[in-house]
């Protein structure tokens, strides 16, 4: 009984010395991480303007409403009775600060 008790011990760790081995090689040979995307080129600050008694500011048409995450682009079905709350230039300023897009 204690033959084969020993004789588990030393197959269990020559199995997990093994699978360590085999789990060292596959990070080996898988690529490296993905390269990180370049910082944007306009500053957080003018990514996005406070709206005007107009509405937004000229260049920056897309309208953000903090209470609901959304954003809606000019000719989108709310988009004129949305007050917005934040201006953006891009669509993808204002899904970088966490807002998505309009459904309709």
């Amino acid at each position: 009984m204690i033959t084969m008790l020993r004789r588990l011990f030393w197959l269990a760790v020559l199995g997990g010395a093994g699978y360590a081995g085999w789990t060292f090689w596959q990070r080996r040979q898988a690529p490296g991480p993905p390269a990180a995307e370049p910082p944007a080129t306009a500053p957080r600050a003018e990514r996005w303007l406070p709206p005007t008694d107009q509405g937004c500011p000229d260049g920056y048409p897309i309208k953000a409403n903090d209470n609901s995450g959304i954003y809606h682009v000019p000719g989108g079905r709310f988009y004129e009775r949305t007050a917005p709350e934040r201006c953006y230039a891009r669509a993808a300023d204002a899904e970088a600060d966490g807002y998505r897009a309009a459904k309709a």
